[in-house]
């Protein structure tokens, strides 16, 4: 969805997702094909007339806080662990949510006196992140969400960017920030998750100030919670992707993350049974706006995932109905789960069952959770929805799991938009789109070529009040029309259909331009290229070469050697080389000439990658090693 969230702890190689045997021996009963002709008729006419859910109409994170904290106070809200070893989760009810950002909110305001003060909040996903949160959006606060994964120089350069005065961290960043304190002088308090140590020096345990809070609550000081929130004040700073150097800051409002909700509710019908599963990073706005505030605004619970290596047990454990993921870890979904079919020699008889039970829910009847059960076992059983954000991801992928029976959704936006721009209807899924322009909000495609392809620009309500301390970089991407209309340069190409579906299909800084002004999209060879079962990993540039007047396009690329192995035999780097090389030929054969790829690099390593996983483009292409094969 956005291509600036950072998503991913870093790790070297996708988790190992076990999943039970497929043994597809159930047989369809005809009584399962009995149609329900009324919701069909009603399903028929509200995709006809193009009709959408009714919106919520929120203005403030604090309006959604008091609904929820109004009608869902008894539903399990999180479900996390205080260690990921341990054998069952815990479970927090919105009721003590609720009663933990109250006195977290008292007490930082009404005892350590940091009203309209920001405060940075860093450290993994944890129930205390989730409160410190909502504790500062609601509150007389600036949040600071900071990627954890940061060093210490760069903690402490965002830090002292921010003007932070309290920094709210969790023990496994501990070591790091306790190296650079001293030369963060106007910090007045560090406050450590998950302790309860009393205030020394300006260290305190983050449960002593809830402690302190509600002491403050019980002699009625109620200075937190009768704190009126300005709608279109600044209230969260995010800054995107890069080092901090050089990364720009983020400033955004209630109003801007409220209207996410008010978004997502157009388009997707949640409810308080619904359980989402969370994977990702909670310090960029997909996860913390669509993964935290539009399930706390619908009851829904949050499962917190305890780390890749037990995303496997984890989905088991606690069942999700909802899945958000970057492409990455979508792709090693659907690559282990065809890896078991394939072993269970069910291929041709899984996909003959997708075509007849898609045939079955055209006409009423939906019998593919029933069918695929062994499927939908290993993802925690009772999975509705995919959202794959970030990149784009291939098609085939997204269209697979549909024919599953799983809602695959797309998004698009940036740190920019709050992050919602763009999203898939529930009802109106076009698997390959990045959605559809999200209500009140407009996307187009400024000076298109002859394909109707250009940058896209956004207007939308999500839209950020600016970069912080940045007015030139703020008006350097944001135009105001003849009506006042603010309008986002996006740096995405791509373009919009009649219906204000958006499809991307490239960046304005990756594309390869030839010498006749031909343009060239990374991406759209990279997806092509990743059908390729003996390539891991790869990417796609335009290499200078001495004597040529045209950028070469080429492909560097990662093997995949058990692959290779499996289908070949042990090979040497020049056969390995000479395999690949025959597979991307066949890739050319499929794009017009001026695209093709006219040489491979083989990759030494890993690739140098961001924390949202994205390859660091310019980085490796100067510091990346590649293997000389002669």
């Amino acid at each position: 969805m956005n291509r600036n969230f950072n998503m991913f702890e870093p790790f070297k190689k996708l988790p190992k997702i076990k999943f039970p045997k497929i043994k597809m021996d159930d047989l369809i009963n005809m009584d399962d094909f009995k149609i329900d002709f009324l919701n069909l008729a009603q399903k028929e006419e509200k995709i006809k007339g193009g009709e959408h859910y009714p919106e919520t109409h929120y203005n403030t994170i604090k309006e959604v806080y008091l609904h929820s904290m109004g009608n869902f106070r008894d539903n399990i809200f999180i479900l996390d662990k205080d260690n990921p070893k341990d054998k069952n989760f815990k479970k927090y009810t919105y009721k003590q949510f609720g009663s933990d950002v109250e006195a977290l909110g008292t007490s930082l305001t009404g005892k350590y006196n940091l009203k309209g003060e920001r405060i940075v909040i860093i450290g993994e996903t944890k129930y205390e992140w989730y409160v410190s949160y909502m504790t500062l959006l609601i509150g007389n606060f600036i949040a600071v969400p900071v990627d954890k994964e940061l060093p210490e120089n760069e903690i402490e350069n965002v830090i002292n960017r921010s003007k932070a005065s309290a920094v709210i961290y969790s023990p496994h960043v501990k070591d790091r920030l306790k190296t650079v304190m001293n030369n963060l002088p106007y910090v007045k308090y560090f406050i450590e998750m998950s302790k309860d140590d009393k205030l020394e020096g300006r260290t305190v345990g983050f449960n002593r100030v809830i402690e302190e809070g509600k002491t403050l609550l019980e002699h009625a000081d109620y200075s937190f919670l009768n704190y009126e929130i300005d709608p279109d004040a600044f209230k969260a700073l995010f800054f995107t992707s890069g080092t901090t150097a050089n990364s720009k800051g983020v400033m955004t409002s209630s109003r801007q993350l409220a209207n996410n909700i008010n978004a997502v509710s157009a388009y997707v019908n949640l409810s308080n049974e619904d359980r989402f599963f969370s994977v990702l990073p909670l310090h960029h706005t997909y996860e913390s706006s669509i993964g935290f505030l539009v399930p706390f605004a619908n009851g829904c619970s949050i499962a917190v995932c305890q780390g890749l290596r037990y995303i496997s047990d984890n989905l088991k454990e606690t069942h999700p109905t909802i899945i958000l993921a970057v492409p990455l870890l979508i792709e090693s979904l659907y690559k282990n789960i065809m890896k078991n079919i394939e072993k269970s020699k069910k291929e041709p008889i899984v996909a003959s069952m997708m075509q007849i039970t898609n045939v079955a829910k055209a006409a009423g009847i939906d019998v593919k959770k029933k069918i695929f059960k062994d499927i939908y076992a290993g993802l925690g059983g009772n999975l509705k929805y995919i959202v794959s954000a970030a990149a784009p991801i291939d098609k085939k992928i997204g269209k697979w799991f549909s024919d599953l029976g799983v809602c695959f959704i797309q998004g698009y936006g940036l740190t920019e938009t709050s992050p919602i721009a763009a999203v898939t209807p529930e009802y109106d899924t076009r698997v390959g789109s990045a959605g559809k322009t999200i209500i009140n909000g407009i996307i187009k495609v400024d000076n298109p070529d002859s394909n109707g392809e250009g940058e896209l620009l956004i207007s939308t309500d999500t839209l950020m009040i600016g970069y912080y301390e940045d007015k030139n970089a703020t008006d350097e991407v944001i135009e105001f029309d003849e009506e006042g209309r603010r309008w986002f340069h996006s740096g995405d190409i791509g373009y919009v259909d009649k219906d204000n579906f958006v499809y991307i299909t490239g960046r304005i800084k990756n594309v390869i331009v030839t010498q006749n002004g031909k343009n060239i999209f990374p991406e759209e060879l990279e997806l092509l290229l990743s059908d390729i079962k003996e390539i891991s990993e790869c990417m796609v540039y335009g290499k200078e070469v001495p004597g040529e007047k045209e950028l070469v396009v080429t492909c560097r690329a990662i093997p995949n050697y058990d692959k290779i192995k499996e289908l070949y035999g042990e090979k040497t780097d020049k056969e390995i080389f000479e395999i690949i090389w025959n597979k991307i030929k066949n890739v050319n054969k499929k794009v017009t000439t001026y695209k093709a790829i006219k040489s491979l690099e083989i990759k030494d390593g890993e690739f140098i990658k961001t924390t949202t996983k994205k390859i660091k483009r310019l980085v490796e292409l100067k510091e990346g090693k590649v293997k000389e094969i002669k």
